[in-house]
């Protein structure tokens, strides 16, 4: 940033833009360049609480109701995993338990964790710190899979009048939390960790003064 050097967020190339008041674009993939993300923190604080507000129903609702001769019967994410534990369902039961549980869930927490330490300054651990950035944009993809089987599921069993299914109210909140996630993962710029010890060096140059 004293360089006058930025960052391309889209391919990662390090160039400096052009002089004049407009913003310079990416000479390889024409992103437009910024230093920093505008209101980064804000803009995934925001997401990330909209994600945890959503995450609660998401669990506690059904998402996916099944319609027979009998009655209806309404099942929510745990007692679909708990549903497809067998000796030979226990794969899926165990890909949908991670995927639409355990890595919301922890994607909520691991990008509080970056937002609340780059707010308060911390300089250590800058490493490890990018790269559970990068394993949480990595890996978030993968929570959509509940949503996908539910559809696929919808879609395949349909047959009335002697059975039917239907998504329930808790698949609309947990694909809310998948979305939100995802904006929160976009909205948190990475570089701004790295500031983080020059603002630290730069406060302690002025105590000092």
């Amino acid at each position: 940033m004293d360089y006058g050097l930025q960052s391309c967020h889209g391919c990662g190339l390090l160039s400096r833009p052009a002089s004049g008041a407009e913003a310079g674009r990416c000479p390889r993939c024409d992103e437009e360049l910024v230093f920093r993300k505008p209101r980064s923190l804000e803009h995934t604080l925001a997401y990330l609480i909209a994600a945890s507000v959503c995450y609660v129903p998401a669990n506690l609702l059904p998402v996916l109701t099944t319609i027979t001769s009998g009655g209806s019967e309404s099942d929510t994410i745990m007692q679909g995993v708990v549903l497809l534990w067998s000796p030979t369902g226990w794969p899926l039961s165990l890909i949908v338990l991670f995927a639409s549980i355990m890595i919301p869930s922890a994607k909520i927490l691991a990008l509080l964790y970056l937002v609340f330490t780059v707010k308060r300054g911390s300089i250590q651990n800058n490493a490890q710190r990018v790269r559970l950035y990068r394993m949480v944009e990595i890996v978030g993809r993968w929570s959509m899979v509940d949503v996908f089987v539910d559809t696929f599921t919808v879609s395949l069993i349909q047959l009335q009048p002697l059975m039917s299914v239907e998504p329930g109210p808790g698949l609309l909140f947990f694909a809310a939390v998948v979305v939100f996630t995802m904006l929160a993962v976009e909205s948190f710029d990475p570089r701004l960790i790295w500031d983080c010890p020059d603002a630290k060096e730069n406060k302690r140059e002025v105590q000092h003064a």
